[in-house]
């Protein structure tokens, strides 16, 4: 079971606001850290899938926790203390009625709510010709996709674009007046393959990605929408590339998203229950593994070819390379649950989530500090006219 974060007290400034088309996008929230994932306890809040891929269909065997590490398949390296997952690139496989390789599946302990920003730093994707990697959030409680899903970093053999969407019920679609950079594909959020954006940056997927070093991705789960970013290791914003586990952070610099989809045209609160972070590793499936795709991707032959014999050199790249990934809430004081315990998130005071261990009320009074002062930074740091204009539109917004 899930342990879902809990928003303690109230929401101190607007998450987004999302201007009229024409006109300029301000991100004017302020988020307080909750969690980071990384270093030496990046797997200790996460739990291991430990089954065969039932989701995808796809030609694997997720291992359980025991067996990613004696097989070097989920480790820290020494070098970055940065955390790798990969596929089983060692191991013979001999053609049969099912042929699976080893790899990984792991889910967070923690669900996050509507209210909840979510960034990833890795350096390196898994990619080639048959995988299938995803780093995405599902729904807790309700059977699949009552609860919905995002995926915020998915594509597949050597594609060189990354794709976001969601997957939901009836009645959730991506409006076409969205003011984003990225491509859309797919409208339907309840189709098959969901409602679709492409990444038109260069470089957000495959070997040009590891090549450039990498890159942030960021999501933001918010009342009025659910907004996508990407940023390539060298055009990183300053509140990122500045930030460590316990800075709050401001989306004045983060400029437009790469996805929107906005709360008009998707009613967020009625599709989406608190969210776990999911990330894995597939071998062909219902996507990769499908021939007019696999042969329009950069590949050729048949996919289950390559989860046949050793995996070496094919699965050489079938990895994650991840710095941290951190989660807030845009909250004066928030809590996560974890069993009887709640945590303030000034509490969190080092990248090991096992600091995490602990209830303070001058935690609590730390956090809400550290909020107000950002929203004072922030406060201070628009000039008159922007806040005239936000007026103006909240104004504006209170009849929509």
């Amino acid at each position: 079971m899930a342990k879902t974060v809990s928003v303690s007290t109230f929401r101190f400034l607007p998450f987004t606001l999302l201007l009229l088309p024409g006109l300029f996008r301000l991100s004017a929230a302020i988020y307080t850290p909750i969690r980071e994932y990384s270093g030496n306890e990046f797997f200790s809040e996460w739990d291991y899938y430990g089954d065969i891929d039932n989701t995808t269909w796809g030609n694997v065997d997720y291992v359980d926790q025991s067996t990613g590490a004696s097989q070097r398949l989920t480790y820290i390296d020494p070098n970055t203390n940065h955390a790798i997952i990969r596929v089983d690139n060692t191991t013979n496989i001999t053609a049969a009625a099912t042929v699976n390789r080893n790899s990984v599946k792991i889910t967070t302990k923690d669900a996050y709510p509507i209210g909840s920003l979510v960034i990833i730093d890795t350096w390196h994707i898994p990619y080639g010709c048959s995988v299938w990697p995803s780093f995405w959030m599902l729904g807790t409680n309700l059977l699949w996709p009552n609860s919905g899903e995002i995926d915020i970093i998915e594509a597949i053999n050597n594609l060189d674009s990354n794709q976001y969407a969601l997957h939901t019920t009836s009645g959730c679609f991506l409006g076409t007046n969205s003011i984003q950079s990225g491509s859309i594909l797919q409208t339907n959020c309840s189709t098959g393959a969901g409602c679709v954006v492409q990444e038109k940056k260069p470089n957000s997927f495959g070997s040009g990605f590891a090549q450039a070093g990498g890159g942030v991705f960021a999501t933001q789960l918010d009342v009025s929408g659910i907004y996508m970013w990407f940023w390539p290791r060298g055009s990183l914003p300053a509140s990122i590339s500045q930030a460590n586990s316990s800075s709050p952070m401001n989306l004045a610099d983060w400029g437009t998203p790469t996805a929107a989809y906005l709360s008009n045209a998707c009613n967020i609160t009625e599709y989406f229950q608190p969210q776990q972070l999911i990330i894995d590793i597939t071998l062909c499936g219902v996507w990769a593994g499908v021939p007019s795709i696999y042969n329009s991707t950069g590949c050729s032959g048949q996919c289950i070819d390559n989860v046949i014999g050793t995996g070496n050199p094919i699965y050489n790249n079938a990895y994650w390379d991840i710095a941290y990934i951190r989660t807030y809430l845009a909250t004066a004081t928030t809590t996560v649950t974890t069993g009887n315990t709640s945590v303030s998130p000034a509490s969190l005071t080092s990248a090991s989530p096992a600091s995490a261990s602990t209830s303070s009320s001058s935690g609590a009074n730390d956090a809400n500090a550290n909020a107000a002062t950002a929203a004072s930074t922030l406060v201070h740091s628009l000039s008159w006219s922007s806040w005239l204009c936000a007026l103006v539109l909240l104004g504006i917004l209170r009849f929509c």
